[in-house]
């Protein structure tokens, strides 16, 4: 079994990780995960077929927890175009298909971004947006939004060994400016940097600036002192952590203040280049679920600003203990249908040089103003409560006393 884990960068090498690694299925299940899913050639281009895909039993762990379809009604991202700036989105996958739009290769120039070599992209891409499919127990959480793909990494490390290829930091600055010049409304960045560089951080005020929620992963290097990854450390950024099913952090999710909130990051299922699906774990599969909610905030509440959306989803997360949990874990449907929310405090829009505040705590002082407000209103209910029974207790006898005359004996 091959496991693909991310290793941080030598210094002065220039090169972004792919930010989750991928458990590929055993030898023997190697044929399709359904009927009806075809199998296919290793894309045009790619060295290698298609890793071994395995059946789909059961309903996914994340998938009940959130149940799409409870939130399909309410919003499943149609009219919201999500950029996925990764390895790349293979649309040949029955569940991805009419789903992907025209993108930009930058790995390998002329390309539309619709190659995938390794998988990490199509992944990310089908946790957003797969479609219903059949008798197959597993679906994307935003199933009508548009991905728009932009391929800069095929960069791994496989049993220790690095591997791929990857842009440079100027070209993947680069790929977030264009994935906001055509149509963005949301950013998704498996793509992890270990160096703060001037472009990238540009690139994100850029994005930023022209309303467009962006999401990063968080880091899978938790084992190796949790160097601050870009672009999840700039302050305007959502950096997602990952959890298990039991809810608890995984062992390789980073810890500090760019973790926003967590999401499910470990055993989860993901599509295939082509056909089938694979089981996969890392912090790039938790930043998926929230750049997938972001989308159906932004198709419900559309009044609200890019800034609005991400402090929603922090304000609406729920409680998590411990360290690395950020505001707590994704809830989308609160996110998307919670009234009354008051929402933290806005974070500095281009402010990409400052430590980012807490958002555990932030989130936690904006329900304690909500509880004091309550509070306060229902202190001046019982006041005027008390002053009525007053007032019927003395000014009523009186009246009656007196007949209700004026007391002046003229």
């Amino acid at each position: 079994m091959s496991r693909y884990v991310p290793r941080p960068l030598l210094a002065g090498v220039a090169a972004a990780l792919l930010a989750g690694p991928m458990t590929a299925a055993p030898a023997s299940a190697t044929r399709p995960a359904t009927a009806g899913f075809p199998e296919l050639p290793a894309a045009p281009g790619c060295a290698a077929p298609p890793a071994p895909a395995r059946p789909v039993a059961t309903v996914p762990w994340p998938q009940e927890r959130y149940a799409p379809t409870r939130l399909s009604p309410l919003a499943n991202g149609s009219g919201v175009i999500v950029a996925v700036v990764d390895s790349g989105v293979d649309r040949r996958h029955p569940q991805l298909a009419g789903r992907v739009l025209d993108g930009i290769d930058l790995l390998d120039p002329g390309g539309d971004g619709t190659r995938d070599c390794v998988g990490h992209g199509t992944g990310v891409a089908s946790i957003i947006a797969a479609a219903p499919h059949g008798d197959v127990a597993f679906q994307g959480l935003a199933p009508n939004a548009r991905i728009l793909p932009v391929r800069v990494s095929e960069q791994q490390v496989v049993d220790g060994r690095g591997s791929g290829r990857t842009v440079a930091p100027e070209e993947f600055a680069t790929a977030i400016r264009w994935a906001v010049d055509n149509g963005a409304d949301v950013i998704n960045l498996s793509v992890t940097l270990y160096a703060d560089r001037p472009q990238v951080r540009a690139a994100i005020a850029y994005a930023v600036t022209r309303d467009v929620v962006v999401v990063a992963a968080a880091g899978n290097l938790h084992g190796e002192g949790d160097p601050r990854p870009y672009p999840a450390g700039y302050e305007p950024v959502i950096g997602v952590g990952a959890i298990g099913a039991d809810g608890a952090r995984a062992g390789f999710s980073q810890i500090g203040p760019y973790v926003d909130l967590v999401a499910p990051g470990a055993d989860v299922l993901i599509a295939a280049p082509g056909r089938g699906h694979q089981r996969a774990e890392g912090t790039s599969y938790a930043a998926p679920f929230v750049a997938a909610t972001a989308a159906l905030v932004r198709q419900y509440r559309p009044d609200l600003t890019a800034a609005e959306v991400a402090r929603r989803i922090l304000a609406t997360a729920d409680p998590a203990p411990g360290d690395g949990y950020g505001a707590g874990v994704l809830n989308p449907y609160r996110a998307v249908t919670e009234a009354g929310v008051t929402t933290p405090r806005a974070r500095p829009a281009v402010g990409l040089d400052a430590e980012r505040t807490d958002p555990a705590r932030v989130a936690q002082q904006t329900r304690r103003d909500a509880v004091r407000e309550r509070a306060l209103l229902f202190a001046a209910a019982g006041l005027l409560a008390v002053t009525v029974v007053v007032l019927a207790a003395v000014v009523v006898p009186q009246g009656v006393r007196r007949r209700w005359r004026s007391a002046d004996p003229r």
